[in-house]
This record gives structure tokens, C-alpha cells and sequence, in this order.
């Protein structure tokens, strides 16, 4: 929404202070300050930065008539430099306090702060994290945003622009409107900062359920609307360095929607399963839900075994892949109308195929995210939201226990593992058939189980009839199942569908009775002990 409109009421700046850690920017914005005749101060290694320049800059110990000390942890948590921030300039006992004291007006602060999120991501050591955890700069920034009325602050150099802009169309003035606008932008940077070191405090601490939880993002981009027209969206990044479409780079294409973004991430996580190494993967998904996944020796193998289990759910929907993306692969990939294609890179003759459909957005991430690392999962509920740790569960890290008379073949135990590792990316209830690593017919999202495995056992008899096959891609399929089936119903249903083998984290009441249903069908099942609700 636009801002209130307010007075336009000017504030000349005679000083300005620089500290800044990131110096993008840095000498050209100074440069232009002096030419406007504004007065600078500044600290360290800022400060000799400006005088290596040839422009004239006072150190901040001159201002304060104290030097730096103990590291530069003590260098401007000085009344001289907070006086200068806060003093209210019409305040009368305000000016006498500054005229008594030999305290000087700071009109602009410029900071941004000591890289703590970087030094994090780095995966710096523990005292390296403590030192880059900034004090000053964030009382400075506080004092300033408060004080907006007499003073501008600028926390990142994306301003340096707009704050030029404005002192040389008032003559060496800012306006009140653009000094709302940096305090705003003020309080929210350090309020991510701080959000970062305390989640980082916490994590160091093995403490999942702080008394205070505190999140914080930078904007990545303002969308067109959410996820329906009428609503407004925009997406932010947070300080986690995970691959994936917060960290891609966008080769071509229309601007990402909130749903692109929505749809795109969950099938990177998906085919990040999937080791590279192992086999190509290809995972395709419709409404955050894959209507396809296969595994093969090529790109080009899975997509077109992904793309057999549900070619018409397909149709707009997002690719995802674990490989470089290739000539042969893209060539097929866009014959079918595709909303986004994401893989960690891609040959320069794929881009230039992809680059014929100009809408056709193209995503490259630079790697997979590891789906074992830890990390949180967030949802906004009525006056709140929940915390949980990431799904970092993995199939092939779990102890499978056959729990029927007839034990499973190699060839189904592959594909048993493969159909779970794909449940996981299901909504509940989810139900996953496949055969020779590849989905042969997915049910998402219904109230009973028994549903979800009627519907993908339908999907998997349309796509028999698309692919022009006289029988169910069910028929030799095995079955998998993200949580218990309550009852035998569902798993018979699979068995009429023409399952051979089911998998399931098993622990409902009636256990018992579900393993005797499968005996007296013949299936071989499997417990995993682990659930994979995903809603």
C-alpha cells in the first residue's frame, strides 16, 4: 500500500557518518556527499577507504574525542555519536544539552552491518560467528530510525540512489517521506539480523522450542498476486544457504508467480532424492503434488517415463531434473506446454532450445539441496505459527522390516524404496504406484487412504490407455503408502489394482489384520517405521 501522505518536510544534512562492512558503492555515493558539501565521518577501515579516495573524512575518534579500543568492539557507542543521532533538533532542552556537551548533528547515518549471516553460511567456527555479531551498528541504525524526523539512515547500498536523488533535487535536503521509508527499511534489517543470531544461538544450543522465535527474510522480488489475483505477495530469501529456487539463477522466461515459486521448490526437493551419481531423475509436478517421477540411465529416459504416468496433469506443470540438462532432453521437455524447468545447470545448446519459448521460464540452482541437512519448516495459523524440523528422513537410511510371508524380489524392494521416496513429496493421503523406477499412478491429498488408492490406480489405467496399452500400468507395480493403512481396504484396493508389494511405516491398531490381508493376497510389505504426512 502507498504511503500516508505527510508534510514534505526537509531536513538539510551538514553531516553524514559512514560505517559500512559491504563497500559497494561506497566511494561514489562519498564522492557525491562531498560535492553537495556534506561533512564526512567515519570508522575503520570505511574511513580509509574514503581517504584513499582523496576525499577529506574525519575518523569518528576525532568526533568523539575518544579512540577506538579493545578490537574495534568500542568505537561509537559514544553520547557524541548517539547525541548526534537523537537529539530532536527543535527540542530546546534538546539543543542546550548538544550546545553544553560539544555534541555535533548527525544528519545521515550510512550502515550496514558486520557479515554475521555470511560468516554462518560459511560455516565459519564458533568464536569467528561471535565477532562478526554486530553492536554499534545496530544501535546506531535504532537511534537514527527513531529519530527519522531529523534523520536519514540507510542500511544497505540498493539506497544510495534514491537518497542522492532526493538531496540533490532539495538542494542538500531530504525529504520526510524518504526518511519514513529508511527507517521502516531500518528496524526490519536489524530485526532479520538479530532474528538470524538468535536462531543461530539456538541451533548452536540444540534448543528447538526457544522462548522467543524470532524470523526475518530479504526481499527477493514483489510477485504480480498471490496465489489467487486477489491477493498481494512477495517473496523473500532467508539467510539458509540451500540450493534451490531462492538461490537460482533465471536464464529466461516471464517473471516467477507465487505459485511458480510454490510448485518449482516442491519438485526440487523432490528429485534432490535422487542421487546424480546414481541415475538421472526427473521429477514433474502439478499444484505441489508430482503427477510424475521416474528414474534412468538419461534426462531424456525419465522424463519420458515421468511424463507417461500422467501426461495430461503434465500440461503446464514444473520439471524438475538432477542433471545438467541436455540437447536431448530439452528438445522433448518442450514439446509439452511447461511452466519451469529447474536442474542444478544446463548446456548451452539446451538453453538455446529452451530460449524458442520465450515465456518458458529456465531456473539454474548451481547444485542439489542435501534432503538429509537439518532445517525448520514454517506455517502461519489464527495468532500465530508452527515450527517443526525439516522431513530429513531418508528410505534408503531406514531398517525396512518385511513383515509378510512372502519376502519382497530385488527388483520390487528397489522399486518399493523408489515409491516411497516419492510418497514423501505426496500430499497425505498419499498413495504411489511404480514399477521399475518410475511412477506408474500417484493419489494425493483425499480424507481416506482407501481413495487415494483408488484414484491412482485409475490414473494408472488412463495412462495405460494414453500410451496405447492393452493393461494398467498398475499390473506388476508395487505400492506405497506415507502412513499406516488404518484399515485392510486400502491395501486391497491396491491389490485389485494389481500390486505386488506394499510399503508402509506400519503402527496402526490393526496391523494384524492388514499383514493378514496381505498373506492371504499374496503381496510381500515392508514397515519403515517412518511416516511421511505431508499436508
Amino acid at each position: 500500500p502507498d504511503l500516508i501522505p505527510m508534510p514534505n518536510e526537509l531536513r538539510r544534512v551538514e553531516r553524514a557518518l559512514l560505517s559500512v562492512s559491504d563497500k559497494t558503492g561506497l566511494i561514489d555515493f562519498a564522492r557525491a556527499l562531498h560535492k553537495l558539501g556534506i561533512a564526512l565521518v567515519s570508522t575503520g577501515g570505511t574511513a580509509k577507504a574514503i581517504a584513499e579516495a582523496g576525499l577529506p573524512v574525519s575518523d569518528v575518534s576525532d568526533l568523539t574525542g575518544f579512540p577506538e579500543m579493545m578490537d574495534g568492539r568500542v568505537k561509537t557507542l559514544h553520547p557524541k555519536v548517539h547525541g548526534g543521532l537523537l537529539a530532536i533538533r527543535s527540542h530546546p532542552e534538546h539543543q542546550a544539552s548538544m550546545l553544553g556537551h560539544g555534541i555535533q548533528p548527525i544528519d545521515l547515518l550510512v550502515v550496514n552491518l558486520y557479515p554475521f549471516e555470511a560468516t554462518v553460511a560459511a560455516a565459519k567456527p564458533y568464536d569467528d560467528c561471535i565477532e562478526n555479531i554486530d553492536i554499534g551498528g545496530p544501535a546506531m541504525i535504532r537511534a537514527a530510525a527513531k529519530n527519522h524526523h531529523d534523520v536519514a539512515v540507510v542500511v544497505e547500498p540498493a539506497d544510495y540512489p534514491s537518497v542522492l536523488a532526493d538531496l540533490e533535487a532539495q538542494k542538500g535536503a531530504t525529504t520526510l517521506t524518504l526518511r519514513r521509508k529508511l527507517a521502516q527499511k531500518a528496524y526490519a534489517r536489524t530485526a532479520a539480523y538479530d532474528a538470524a543470531i538468535s536462531n543461530w544461538f539456538a541451533n548452536e544450543l540444540g534448543d528447538t522450542a526457544p522462548a522467543f522465535r524470532a524470523l526475518g527474510g530479504a526481499l527477493a522480488e514483489t510477485m504480480r498476486y498471490g496465489e489467487n489475483p486477489h491477493q498481494w505477495a512477495a517473496f523473500y530469501r532467508t539467510p539458509e544457504n540451500r540450493p534451490g529456487v531462492s538461490t537460482a539463477r533465471q536464464v529466461q522466461g516471464k517473471q516467477l508467480s507465487y505459485n511458480n515459486i510454490n510448485d518449482t521448490d516442491s519438485a526440487f526437493e523432490c528429485v534432490a532424492e535422487f542421487d546424480p551419481k546414481a541415475s538421472a531423475a526427473c521429477v514433474i509436478v502439478k499444484h505441489a503434488n508430482p503427477c510424475g517421477v521416474a528414474a534412468g540411465g538419461s534426462l531424456l529416459e525419465a522424463y519420458e517415463r515421468a511424463l507417461r504416468c500422467d501426461p495430461v496433469s503434465a500440461f503446464g506443470g514444473i520439471v524438475a531434473l538432477n542433471r545438467t540438462l541436455d540437447a536431448e532432453a530439452a528438445k522433448k521437455i518442450v514439446e509439452v506446454f511447461t511452466e519451469v524447468i529447474i536442474a542444478p545447470d544446463a548446456e548451452e545448446e539446451a538453453i538455446a532450445l529452451i530460449a524458442a519459448k520465450k515465456n518458458l521460464r529456465l531456473l539454474l540452482t548451481g547444485g542439489l539441496p542435501d534432503v538429509r541437512a537439518p532445517g525448520l519448516s514454517l506455517r502461519t495459523v489464527a495468532g500465530g505459527f508452527l515450527v517443526q524440523s525439516r522431513d530429513n528422513a531418508v528410505v534408503d537410511d531406514m531398517e525396512l522390516k518385511v513383515v509378510t510371508k512372502r519376502q519382497p524380489s530385488e527388483r520390487e524392494l528397489a522399486d518399493l524404496r523408489f515409491a516411497f521416496r516419492v510418497a514423501k513429496h505426496v500430499k497425505s493421503n498419499a498413495i504411489v504406484y511404480a514399477r521399475d523406477l518410475a511412477t506408474v499412478g500417484i493419489g494425493a491429498g483425499q480424507m481416506s487412504r482407501v481413495d487415494s488408492s483408488r484414484i491412482a490406480a485409475w490414473k494408472a489405467a488412463e495412462a495405460a490407455k494414453t500410451a496405447g496399452l492393452p493393461k494398467s500400468l498398475a499390473k506388476g507395480s508395487v505400492v506405497a503408502s506415507d502412513a499406516f493403512f488404518p484399515f485392510a481396504d486400502g491395501l486391497l484396493a491396491a491389490a485389485e489394482a494389481g500390486a505386488t508389494a506394499v510399503i508402509q511405516p506400519g503402527g496402526s491398531m490393526r496391523d494384524d489384520e492388514v499383514i493378514k490381508a496381505a498373506d492371504e493376497a499374496g503381496l510381500a510389505m515392508v514397515f519403515t517405521g517412518h511416516r511421511h504426512f505431508r499436508h
